[in-house]
């Protein structure tokens, strides 16, 4: 998995897996969910990520 935030276009990027991108779905606005062709989960994009509740420029990992 990678996470990136660019703060030029205030946008958080997670990508879940190297699969290819078939399509892309905003299912909320500002949040759109990038999948395979067959519906694998690939990627969120969280457009003006600044402006939500989200802290993009602190990252933590947290595993179980």
């Amino acid at each position: 998995m990678k996470v990136k935030y660019d703060k030029e276009t205030d946008i958080l990027y997670i990508r879940l897996s190297d699969l290819a991108i078939a399509e892309s779905d905003e299912e909320k606005k500002g949040v759109i969910l990038d999948y395979t062709a067959d519906g694998q989960l690939v990627g969120i994009e969280i457009l003006e990520a600044s402006k939500t509740s989200i802290q993009p420029s602190k990252v933590e990992y947290e595993s179980v």
